[in-house]
């Protein structure tokens, strides 16, 4: 790196994973296998990219600082199946890479995400309903608590039931702070999410299901009830009732709730607005 004068950029979030040990577990564990296509978010030097290239048929790694590029050359030059593609993630037109590069391949998704922007990017790989059979990433310890949570638990929030939504999340193993250069001021974890062939049953408008989900945890420290009436401008007794007809009580906490609950609840307020 230092030949190639290359300094991290902290916009950019950059901790690089180093440790040898790791990469191997997250390739394995990943999907990267014979008959396997990867894509790959942030490479890094390319330790993880060598590692996944080594396993899968394909590789496809989208990284967005072009300082990396003639590095990743050098550090990946021993493999031709793997294809650097200098772009935004959240830019990039997924199904299209999908089609173009994997054709018959099993897909999944392997990624060491930046932190501040660790639930956009996660969110988007599953909403869009890719043709991927599974997302493993490397997240903030913390986060990964959140994402694996089970509903119904204090750990929950709006983003375990997204998660929850569309796969069945599973935390592999955790990876100390000293595993990274530069090395964060946090551990991490790796989670994988495993996508779901079917979304759960009883969800008639997905958009307005997330919106109560958002407005349920808006404000943590209350009742479902009193965070979604403040949140989306909804009657307060309109919310009870909605509450009441899906066999909850007024003063349930959203953290409290199961998935069939949370959709209950969604369906009864959406015909009561």
């Amino acid at each position: 790196m230092q030949r190639h004068g290359f300094s991290f950029s902290k916009k950019l979030g950059q901790n690089f994973l180093i440790n040898p040990a790791v990469c191997p577990r997250i390739a394995e564990m990943g999907g990267a296998e014979k008959g396997a296509g990867i894509i790959e978010i942030g490479t890094g030097v390319g330790v993880l990219t060598h590692e996944l290239a080594k396993r899968a048929d394909k590789v496809c790694a989208i990284e967005l600082d072009e300082r990396l590029i003639p590095v990743l050359a050098e550090t990946l030059a021993e493999h031709d199946n793997v294809k650097i593609i200098n772009a935004d993630i959240m830019q990039t037109d997924l199904k299209k890479l999908i089609d173009e590069e994997f054709q018959g391949l099993n897909v999944a998704v392997c990624a060491n995400l930046p932190y501040y922007i660790t639930s956009p990017i996660i969110m988007r790989l599953l909403e869009e309903r890719l043709p991927i059979k599974s997302v493993t990433v490397m997240v903030q310890k913390e986060a990964g608590v959140r994402l694996c949570a089970e509903t119904g638990t204090r750990e929950s929030g709006a983003v375990t039931f997204a998660v929850r939504y569309f796969s069945e999340p599973k935390k592999l193993f955790d990876v100390s702070r000293g595993s990274f250069y530069p090395a964060p001021n946090v551990d991490s974890c790796v989670i994988r999410f495993d996508l779901r062939e079917h979304t759960p049953e009883g969800v008639t408008d997905e958009k307005f299901f997330f919106k109560v989900v958002r407005a349920a945890f808006q404000q943590r420290r209350k009742t479902l009830c009193n965070s979604v009436s403040a949140t989306i401008g909804a009657e307060k007794s309109t919310v009870i009732s909605a509450a009441e007809s899906a066999g909850l009580s007024p003063t349930i906490r959203p953290e409290a709730m199961s998935m069939e609950q949370m959709i209950a609840f969604s369906e009864q307020l959406k015909k009561m607005i």
